[in-house]
């Protein structure tokens, strides 16, 4: 019924007498409807995270992990870089 008036703009008088329903009950859902509204198209109330949480949580630990091997080689390359050169290399 409140679809039919919000949607298809349908007169309250209308809807009423055809439901036998008073107005002020159909009014009265449409508060509530309008009152909890923000809360039906709002974030989800779980605090779990989504899926997509997890699967980018997982993205990150993977590509910390990769920089953090590509850090150690290139320390590893740097060290050997400095060696060759302090005993008279290239």
């Amino acid at each position: 019924m409140l679809r039919r008036h919000l949607v298809d703009k349908k007169l309250v008088s209308k809807i009423c007498e055809e439901s036998q329903l008073q107005p002020s009950v159909f009014y009265q859902w449409l508060r509530q409807v309008l009152e909890n509204l923000g809360a039906a198209l709002g974030p989800p109330v779980s605090n779990e995270p989504s899926k997509r949480e997890k699967e980018l949580v997982t993205r990150t630990k993977e590509l910390e992990a990769k920089l953090a091997t590509k850090d150690h080689v290139i320390a590893e390359v740097t060290a050997e870089l400095v060696s060759v050169k302090e005993l008279g290399g290239p």
